[in-house]
């Protein structure tokens, strides 16, 4: 493909238009400042975060101690509601060391929550018949859903139910494939 002579005048002075558009902000970083509406840190080492609108907003340099803590531990259960999916390892339905903590933070939000319904999905991997999966779907969901009662929750706010190797997370026959399909999902409805 040729291009005339006009062509690439036009297409060279917009290339160079466009390398100079993108090396500088126009703003001068030598005097101090931030180069926008950003604001560091007060010296006291707190900071404020606003709700928008006419609200002050909440300090936590004038927070206490305690305030501080509560508000991390919020932080960290909600974090840790965010995990949703608990493997298993091949053929059993025993729950993972790793997966307690976060198990403890739903069983907690369960049971503040009275009114909160969850679906505990139990999946398998494709070897096997389809009928033992089944059933290992079925331990490894009522495994967990056993877990979350003793630690809180009410059996009224679950429910279970098995898709054995019918839904897999991950299509294929290899051990990364068949690791991430023996899992029981929880469905917050």
């Amino acid at each position: 493909m040729k291009l005339s002579a006009p062509a690439k005048v036009i297409a060279l002075l917009f290339s160079v238009g466009l390398v100079a558009g993108c090396s500088t902000t126009g703003e001068n970083m030598e005097d101090g400042g931030y180069g926008s509406d950003v604001e560091p840190i007060d010296q006291d080492g707190g900071s404020t975060v606003y709700g928008g609108g006419d609200q002050d907003g909440i300090s936590s340099s004038s927070m206490t101690e305690e305030e501080r803590m509560e508000i991390q531990k919020q932080t960290e259960q909600q974090a840790l509601r965010e995990v949703t999916i608990f493997y298993f390892d091949f053929d059993t339905s025993e729950i993972k060391p790793e997966a307690r903590d976060v198990l403890m933070a739903h069983a907690r939000y369960l049971s503040n929550n009275p009114g909160q319904k969850v679906r505990l999905e139990g999946h398998g991997d494709e070897r096997g018949s389809k009928e033992y999966n089944l059933a290992l779907g079925e331990r490894r969901a009522n495994a967990v859903q056993r877990f979350l009662i003793v630690n809180g929750a009410s059996r009224g706010q679950m429910e279970t139910v098995s898709y054995g190797e019918e839904k897999p997370a991950v299509m294929g026959s290899s051990e990364s494939a068949w690791a991430q399909n023996r899992r029981v999902e929880l469905v917050f409805e």
